[in-house]
Formats: structure tokens, sequence, C-alpha cells
């Protein structure tokens, strides 16, 4: 499979190539916190099979979480483009930064349920968990 996308602005793109590992919905803190308030949809893509194509993005990693997070974003248009998280091998894409997002089909699981809001929808055959699923 080939996902294609990029920022607001169109100066930074991105290819990723390969299955995505997982099709999900989050709904933490600092998830409602990028979005602007609704959960994140996310796919883990294979890190081998990820590069940018046009521009760099602009990173951020808090300085003061242990193992935390590098966010990664246009720094003209300010649009949140990536995730990496320290150990894992795969890159987190935000689906709405793909040029198609109905490639995505819909998320396969919730994860961070117990930090959700209350206007936070979660189909009802969707499993869902209170913090990271098994095997995390």
């Amino acid at each position: 499979m080939s996902f294609i996308g990029g920022c607001y602005c169109g100066k930074v793109r991105y290819a990723a190539q390969g299955a995505p590992f997982l099709k999900a919905q989050c709904h933490c803190r600092a998830c409602q916190h990028i979005s602007g308030g609704a959960p994140h949809l996310f796919m883990l893509m294979p890190t081998a099979g990820f590069s940018w194509t046009q521009g760099a993005p602009a990173s951020f990693t808090r300085p003061d979480l242990k193992d935390a997070v590098t966010r990664e974003f246009c720094a003209d248009c300010g649009t949140p483009l990536v995730t990496r998280r320290p150990g894992l091998e795969a890159v987190i894409v935000r689906v709405g930064t793909l040029d198609d997002p109905a490639q995505f089909g819909g998320p396969r699981m919730a994860i961070f349920t117990a930090q959700k809001q209350p206007f936070h929808v979660i189909p009802d055959d969707l499993p869902a968990f209170a913090e990271t699923p098994p095997g995390g």
C-alpha cells in the first residue's frame, strides 16, 4: 500500500509505503491538545517505508518527560504530521494529513479511553482500551 500526504500549506510532504501495523483513535490528553480537542486518528506505518518527499518538518520533544514522543510538524502552517515514540519501529501518521483520508478506512480500536471527553464518540463495535492495548 502507498499513502501520500502533507501539511495544510503544502510545503512539507511525505510518502508512507507498506501495510499499516495499526489503525486507531487515541483519546489521551496529549492528543487532545494537539488535535484541538478531538481524538487523534492515526496509522502506525513501517519506518523503513516512510520518507519526507518535500521540505522538512520541525520537531518538538518535551524535555520534562521520560521517553517523550517527538512530534513533527510544518514550521510554516503548524500542521501536526507524524509522531515518533522511542522504541517503536513505526511512524505514527496523522490521518488528516493524508491526501486521501478515505484510505484510512476507519480505526480498529480506541486507546486511552480513560482520558476521553464526554463528547468523544467511540463506535459501539470498536474495541476500546482504558490505556494502551495488551502488548503495547
